[in-house]
Formats: structure tokens, sequence, C-alpha cells
């Protein structure tokens, strides 16, 4: 492994460590925690790695082609956010439940695909040897922070979809009542276990086959830890804990191995350096979002009056955002080949 991906794998297992610690510290040591203090890592997240992550979209794909980048690059990614996260604002005020439904599924899958690119170029994790397994890790790892949560807290995951449903439309907060039931929530317990059971158990044995056992305990590791984590710490701490310190954090990390100045700083040691390249590159589209998050708030019908108001038109603005980017990375996987034959053969697994 190169010096500047053994460094950001340190610094993705740190920050991960941090996540669950201060989840479980928090949860522990504070009792009761009132709703408004549980958004505080949410609402941070707004300027520390969590919108930002998303900032150098326009950047990272030239380069990850080795070409520089030019304003056809620029208008291009610049197309997808306009076009892509223009339409599925339209459908947060045409059907609000079935874009909420949408925001789930969609970062369930952009978080497990993030994670399922930290094992395997942060890790060598030579288990996800084939595209099923490393598609079941994804659905694992993404469904972690999304499917946990309806099983162990339903009350507050129905609180947040109201919130944010009720923003266009409160007569459409029930369309989706069906779900926190206690026998489509029993259905989804039993069925999440056994994804996550066979994918580890199939990812073992392979890993006894390849000799890649570290790589696997990471995994099983990261798994459980996160399975313990969003079902004992409140969703909207949890959440707001996981968004900037855990998937942001893996993100630009990748970011930075694209970008040979960050890279080589990476390389040295200077991590320091290198986390003041990405805030140079991602200052303005951060502050362009902020731009969009005012407008995202002046359309909502309802006016956002309270703490969960506002951060409920936050979480929809992250979601527009949200949909353009997976695109983005999804490019990148497809450039790493990630999801490839051509991709595990050369990983010699």
């Amino acid at each position: 492994m190169s010096g500047e991906r053994a460094v950001a794998a340190r610094i993705a297992l740190a920050g991960g460590l941090l996540t669950v610690t201060l989840g479980f510290a928090i949860r522990g040591f504070g009792g009761t925690i009132p709703l408004a203090y549980q958004y505080v890592p949410l609402l941070v997240s707004a300027l520390l790695l969590g919108v930002p992550h998303g900032a150098v979209d326009h950047l990272v794909l030239p380069r990850s082609r080795g070409k520089p980048i030019t304003r056809r690059s620029l208008a291009f990614v610049g197309g997808l956010y306009l076009l892509i996260g223009g339409g599925y604002a339209f459908v947060w005020f045409l059907s609000p439940a079935l874009a909420f439904a949408l925001f789930i599924l969609v970062t369930l899958l952009h978080w497990g695909q993030g994670d399922v690119y930290a094992l395997v170029e942060l890790t060598d994790a030579s288990h996800l040897s084939t595209r099923r397994i490393r598609a079941s890790t994804a659905l694992v790892r993404g469904g972690l922070p999304m499917v946990i949560p309806l099983v162990a807290f339903p009350e507050q995951y129905r609180f947040v979809a109201a919130t944010l449903i009720g923003a266009f439309d409160p007569r459409a907060v029930g369309a989706l009542d069906w779900v926190f039931t206690p026998e489509v929530r029993l259905a989804v317990a039993v069925g999440f276990g056994l994804l996550i059971a066979t994918t580890l158990g199939a990812g073992y044995r392979r890993a006894v086959r390849t000799d890649g056992v570290r790589p696997w305990l990471i995994d099983a590791g990261e798994t459980l830890s996160l399975f313990a984590y969003f079902g004992l710490v409140p969703p909207i701490l949890a959440i707001g804990l996981y968004f900037p310190l855990w998937h942001s954090l893996r993100h630009i990390l990748r970011t930075m191995l694209l970008d040979d100045v960050a890279a080589s700083a990476l390389s040295d040691r200077s991590t320091g350096r290198a986390f003041w390249r990405f805030t140079r590159d991602a200052a303005p589209l951060t502050a362009g979002a902020f731009i969009v998050l005012g407008a995202v708030a002046l359309a909502v019908p309802e006016t956002p009056t309270t703490v969960p108001d506002a951060v409920g038109v936050y979480l929809v603005f992250i979601a527009v955002l949200t949909l353009p980017h997976v695109v983005v990375v999804s490019l990148l996987d497809r450039q790493l080949d990630l999801w490839s034959p051509q991709r595990l053969s050369r990983s010699g697994t």
C-alpha cells in the first residue's frame, strides 16, 4: 500500500472510531438527551466535512482521469446538479412522501458505496473479491444507518419523516405509516439480520482462502460496531455524527488521493496541508451551497419555525444535492472499475 493510502486508511479508521466513541459517550453520560441538542452535530456538518465533502465534485472527475479541469468538465458537473438535483427538488413539491422514500434509498446505496470503496482501496480487502459480495456489503453498510434506526427507534424515525414531508404537504405525512408497524419492522429486522450474517460469513470464507483475515476483521469490526451504534444511539444524534465523521471524511480522503498536491502531502504525513488544500478547493461551492439552502428554505410551503423544522429543510437540501453527487461518485467508481471483473483481477483476487 502506498504511503498516502496508508495515511488515509489510518485517518478513516480514526474517524470511524471517533464517531462510535462519541456516540456511545454522549448516550452513556447524557441520559435523556434533549432533542434540540441531538441536532447540533447535524447542523455543524453544514460547515464541517458534511456539505464540503461534495463541494469538489467539479474537480474530481478530471483529476481521476489525469486531465486538466476545463470549462467543459465544469459545465458537465454543473449540468448534472442543475438537471438531476433540480428534477429531484421538483419531486419534493409533487410527492414529498415519494421523495422522502427516494432519499432514504439513495442515501443507503450511496453510503454503502462509499464504504465499499474504503474497504477495497484503503484496507486491500481481498475478501470482497466478487461483484456480488461487494454489492451485498454495500447494502449492509448503507443499511446500518438507514435500517437499524427504523427497527430500534421507530418514533424518532417517523418524526423525522413527518418533519420533512410535512414541510411540503402536511396531509401526506401519514403516507408511510405502514412502514413503522411492528410487523413490517420485524420483517425488516429479520431480513437485514440475515443479510449481515450471510455477508460477513461469505467474506470470512473468502478471507481465509486469500489470507486476508485482517481486512475482514476491520470490515466485521466496523459492521458490528455500527450495528450497536445505530441500535443504541438516538438516530438524529447518531446520523449527525456519522455523516461528517464517517461518510464525509472517507469521501474527502478519496478526493485527496485524486489530487496530486493533497496526495503528496498525505504521503509526507502533512495531513494539515492536505486538509487545507481540500478546504481551499471546497470553499467556493460550499459557500454557493448555502445560497441554494436559502432558496430551499424560501421555497418550502411551510415556513420553518422550530429547530426540527429548520433541520428538516437542511435535510431536504442535502437530499437535493445527494442525487447528482451519487452520479459523480458512480462515475468515479466506474473510472476505478470498482465493480468490474477487470478491477477484481487486478486486485489479485
